[in-house]
């Protein structure tokens, strides 16, 4: 089993959808979802068992399971802030000086939220083999960096980091295991994992966390079916679900969403468009996209936001720079109690030498124009400043 943070709830609320979207949930979980609930490092005395947590949801509208009033529904909004891939250098010669201390400062203004989110492109750890040591060849990297750096995240305000992607598994098991226990020691909780949901609580109002990649030990991004069975699964369990997707081939040349499947390096890496499209189908409330290390535009389907490659937040020393390849953005999304979109701000920042993140940068310019080109009518529109509107 996997674990992540955040504590089970001990009565599942329903969410304040329309009742289409309950009974699509109960129809895919009917036709059978094997996965486990990540829930609770954290948990207490009356938490649910983690078999509890996986069992699907029964209830009618505004009943428990066992057939008592509900909760009412939360109120409010949850306010987050997504990032896309952080790698804040690799053993044993590309570290950040002062032990990687001050490496978020001048962008940590800009991580805040309730939810504040970012792709870990690489492990927190010193043991394990490289991957690399098995395969021929120019094209392999593998990224670590000494497991005290989860603390640095936590400084910077990330809550949660995805590790559904290709450099999770860079140094095997052990580094996989160092980097779990990285995170849970400086209170990050994780998600991507095969079947993992992470929940955190955000002042009453459960946020489902769900990575997906194509990637081994990662929720598979090119099973759909499987996908949308997760995702309903989540709204059980949640009253908004966040998504995010490591998709897309790579370059300073793929900022646009290529209709189809993806490929790089001879590796289906997914069809992003299909997939944004089928979870929000089963509930999801927004997708977050990494990956092509360039960013994306970005759509809004049935009233959800899909942001589809923030592209890179910093890549000390190991990533190529230059151009778009250093165009980065901070995403700042509001979502109400029950999912659905109230605001969004994309706050540009680049990468400068040696793979830092700073403020400013053409990211407004860069993905408002390949939104437009890429989605048209469906395509968020984004100010001058950076405000995200509906179409």
């Amino acid at each position: 089993m996997i674990t992540s943070g955040g504590q089970c709830p001990q009565q599942r609320r329903p969410r304040h959808r329309s009742v289409w979207h309950r009974l699509l949930a109960l129809c895919l979980l009917g036709a059978g979802v094997g996965v486990v609930a990540a829930c609770g490092f954290h948990g207490g005395p009356g938490d649910p068992s983690p078999a509890d947590s996986a069992r699907p949801s029964a209830r009618r509208a505004g009943t428990t399971a066992s057939g008592a009033p509900a909760a009412p529904f939360p109120h409010g909004t949850v306010r987050i802030a997504a990032v896309g891939d952080v790698v804040m250098g690799s053993l044993p010669d590309d570290l950040p000086p002062d032990g990687g201390a001050s490496f978020f400062d001048p962008v940590d203004d800009l991580l805040t939220g309730d939810v504040v989110l970012g792709n870990l492109e690489g492990t927190l750890a010193t043991g394990g083999s490289s991957k690399c040591d098995h395969i021929d060849g120019p094209n392999c990297f593998a990224f670590h960096v000494p497991p005290s750096y989860g603390h640095w995240l936590r400084k910077a305000g990330f809550t949660v980091m995805n590790t559904a992607n290709n450099h999770i598994d860079d140094f095997g098991a052990e580094g996989r295991r160092e980097t779990f226990d990285a995170l849970r020691s400086a209170n990050v909780r994780f998600t991507g994992r095969l079947g993992q949901i992470t929940i955190q609580r955000v002042h009453g109002i459960r946020v489902a966390l769900i990575g997906f990649a194509p990637d081994r030990g990662a929720n598979d991004l090119t099973d759909i079916p499987a996908a949308k069975r997760l995702t309903a699964r989540a709204t059980t369990m949640a009253d908004v679900v966040i998504v995010t997707m490591h998709a897309g081939a790579e370059g300073s040349d793929r900022t646009h969403v290529e209709p189809g499947t993806e490929y790089f390096l001879g590796e289906n890496r997914g069809d992003s468009h299909r997939f944004g499209h089928a979870v929000i189908d089963a509930g999801a409330d927004l997708v977050i996209g990494s990956g092509p290390h360039v960013m994306r535009g970005m759509e809004f389907y049935k009233g959800r936001l899909i942001a589809y490659s923030l592209g890179n937040f910093t890549g000390y020393g190991v990533l190529g720079l230059g151009g778009t390849l250093s165009t980065s953005g901070v995403l700042q999304v509001t979502l109400g109690a029950d999912g659905t979109y109230v605001s969004g701000h994309l706050r540009p920042t680049r990468i400068v030498e040696p793979g830092t993140p700073e403020p400013g940068g053409d990211a407004i310019d860069l993905v408002s124009g390949v939104s437009e080109e890429d989605f048209g009518p469906h395509a968020a529109r984004i100010s001058a400043e950076g405000a995200i509107r509906r179409p």
